[in-house]
């Protein structure tokens, strides 16, 4: 179903339904004296009519916008249609005889708004789509990467004050345990003289017992002998008490150190005095000449350039050929590769070869099935997930299988090789999660993109993974029913949910002017690179039966792969 003309942005390319009573054919003209758009055939019956073959019509993209109705204040039951340019003032014709504009110069205001207004904003807009905005997604990846640089850095610097505390740490360890050794020593030799002088008191406290038993004996003596011993004065003279001395102990005097000075050996962290360098801003006239592709360029990419600028949406689609693949059930996945050579899929994991006429040229059997798992990369190799085994594959022009990423717990679902840097975007989940792994061309994770920016969810299912030419990240989520588009820092964008009760996007591609396409089963949804809804590009009535992949070539052919073993060649843009 075809959008109203309010509906759609006016610098869409798009399908617009005609404008005349009954006629539903897409429109590619316009009246600008009627403001109305229709197609061929009613632009031909307009032109013939007496009444309107003086009218402009144009092609619709050169349409004259139609001004809002507004009725003059001075004279309620005229419009204002015109401007003074003297007074610089909208008016209307019957303000021209009055006296404040009398000998004025008047303009038509619609030839002043599509002249002056439309055009400035249209300039400003390409400006803005050509400039303004890769230049501030530059800057936002810059920034990023600073964040990213100064956090490694910071972690660094951590990592270094605890190497350092643990280094100070051993010292004080070291000192401490000599110093406490020392204290041991200390109390050893004080410990041994006591013990000494306390022998020496048990022996006179022994000896003063002995010698008082002595005396007794000679208080009572059993002879003249010990009488006569007794008698002698030198015989009862007590030794003196032998001499003791008290320990004198060490004392501990604590260190004179202050916080500062543990400080001061653990380093220190200084912020540079050094004014921050401000980030460099392409000027606009350096970027447009830099977007702009030289001569050798030109070549190398086949005037790309050129060719973008004149390229627009066909009235009708054409249908270029068509061929089946032998043995092939629902084509699932199309990859195109050079040389005339494409890789296609189906639901039992056949991931074969073929010439552009369906010939089989080689065939590999896969765990995959209904989703986009394969893809080929700038150089002309393949490289297809296994959600078996959890790795990523690649298979180099010579047919070399080699295991090139392990996904760890995560099963990889899509992937798709970009045409812009060579990254490898992979569609992921595990059994509670999913998202979208950006990795370099060496196999390197650089960028993983999960959740919005309120910490919710991105993806449930990403079974088909694409990227537009301005950087943004498209994919198909079956389970959610909905394409979710990041931008290439991975910022939701916005989510399409289709145009009927029931979407189940499944193959999703994009092309050279930024259209956004989507197979749902039943059609081909074609958005702009903002997610509007601009045309059912293909239905049934047309010949696509049950579309379940696409892709578009280097000529703008769009490929189509069918249920069934069906593959669809169309021309959507002239």
């Amino acid at each position: 179903m075809a959008l109203s003309e309010s509906q759609i942005p006016p610098d869409a390319q798009h399908y617009l339904v005609c404008g005349t009573e009954d006629c539903e054919k897409n429109c590619q003209f316009y009246c600008n004296d009627c403001h109305q758009p229709m197609c061929e055939q009613c632009r031909d019956e307009h032109q013939k009519n007496k009444k309107t073959k003086n009218h402009e019509v144009v092609p619709y993209k050169q349409r004259k916008r139609p001004l809002p109705v507004e009725k003059c204040k001075i004279h309620p039951t005229r419009h204002i249609e015109l401007l003074c340019e003297e007074c610089q003032i909208p008016i209307c014709s019957k303000c021209t005889a009055t006296k404040e504009h009398r000998g004025h110069a008047f303009t038509d205001l619609e030839f002043v708004f599509d002249e002056k207004v439309s055009l400035k904003c249209h300039e400003e807009i390409a400006k803005i789509r050509n400039y303004f905005d890769p230049i501030s997604q530059d800057l936002k990846k810059e920034i990023a990467g600073d964040v990213t640089e100064i956090k490694k850095i910071m972690e660094d610097v951590r990592t270094s004050m605890k190497a350092e505390a643990k280094s100070v740490k051993k010292i004080v360890d070291t000192i401490t345990s000599e110093k406490i050794e020392q204290v041991n020593k200390i109390e050893q030799s004080l410990l041994e003289t006591l013990i000494n002088q306390n022998q020496q008191i048990d022996d006179y406290i022994n000896y003063l017992n002995d010698l008082i038993k002595t005396f007794y004996g000679y208080i009572s003596p059993s002879n003249i002998e010990q009488l006569t011993f007794a008698l002698k004065s030198e015989n009862l003279i007590i030794r003196p008490i032998p001499e003791t001395s008290k320990p004198v102990p060490p004392v501990f005097t604590a260190g004179q150190y202050s916080k500062e000075d543990v400080a001061k050996l653990l380093g220190r962290i200084t912020v540079p005095n050094t004014k921050p360098e401000n980030r460099k801003i392409k000027p606009m006239e350096t970027a447009s000449t830099q977007l702009k592709p030289t001569g050798k360029q030109r070549k190398q990419d086949g005037e790309k350039s050129d060719v973008k600028q004149t390229l627009c949406l066909s009235s009708s689609v054409t249908k270029v050929r068509e061929f089946t693949i032998p043995g092939f059930y629902d084509v699932f996945h199309i990859s195109l590769g050079k040389s005339g050579r494409l890789w296609v899929s189906d639901w039992r994991g056949n991931l074969v070869q073929t010439d552009l006429q369906g010939n089989q040229l080689q065939k590999i059997q896969t765990s995959s099935g209904i989703e986009g798992y394969h893809t080929v990369t700038q150089d002309g190799g393949l490289i297809y997930t296994d959600k078996h085994n959890k790795v990523i594959n690649r298979i180099t022009p010579d047919n070399t299988i080699t295991e090139f990423i392990k996904t760890g717990d995560w099963t990889p679902l899509s992937i798709h090789s970009s045409h812009i840097n060579g990254d490898l975007l992979v569609g992921m989940k595990t059994n509670d999660e999913a998202k979208v792994t950006r990795y370099n061309k060496t196999g390197t994770e650089i960028q993983n993109i999960q959740r919005n920016n309120k910490g919710q969810p991105l993806y449930s299912e990403p079974l088909y993974t694409t990227e537009n030419i301005n950087g943004d990240v498209c994919v198909s989520d079956y389970n959610n029913d909905t394409v979710v588009v990041v931008d290439k820092s991975g910022q939701h964008r916005f989510s399409y949910t289709g145009q009927r009760s029931e979407f189940n996007p499944y193959g999703i591609c994009t092309d050279v002017l930024g259209h956004i396409l989507v197979c749902d089963g039943l059609t081909v949804h074609l958005l702009d690179q903002d997610g509007q809804f601009l045309s059912l590009l293909l239905t049934s009535q047309q010949g696509v039966k049950f579309p379940r992949s696409v892709c578009v070539d280097d000529e703008n052919n769009l490929w189509v792969g069918q249920r069934g073993n069906t593959v669809t060649v169309c021309k959507y843009l002239q």
